[in-house]
């Protein structure tokens, strides 16, 4: 796989990128907070937010394994939609008071962080290949 402008960078495997990386970084801190919910959340906010979590490093690997840029890219889409959508569970799981107000603003570092290397990749992706 090809990426950037004049440069080249070959991707054998989507374990390779340090979004999927961080991304199953961000599952596990997910697993871990969603663990002192109450147990009436089990299948609602509790599982929402866990399937969220699993889409996003799930996104980045099922695209890196297509066989075009366009669908590598469609599925990066898909990725950073499941990280907002997680963003807005925590903000929500805060209000309910399932989470402290201090682990907000350290979870969406995190998720900036991730949404700001998707970004990047995208854009990488979307650029026209340079000759030399």
């Amino acid at each position: 796989m090809v990426f950037g402008v004049g440069v080249i960078m070959t991707v054998r495997h989507y374990s390779e990128l340090i979004a999927w990386q961080k991304a199953m970084d961000l599952v596990v801190t997910v697993y871990r907070l969603t663990g002192s919910f109450p147990k009436s959340e089990a299948y609602g906010l509790t599982s929402q937010m866990r399937r969220a979590a699993v889409s996003v490093p799930s996104n980045i690997a099922e695209g890196q394994g297509r066989s075009t840029t366009k669908d590598f890219v469609h599925f990066l889409h898909i990725a950073r939609g499941s990280l907002q959508e997680l963003e807005t569970q925590v903000i929500l799981a805060v209000r309910l008071e399932f989470l402290s107000e201090t682990t907000q603003p350290e979870f969406l570092s995190k998720t900036t962080e991730i949404s700001r290397i998707l970004n990047g990749l995208i854009r990488s992706l979307n650029l026209p290949p340079q000759t030399t």
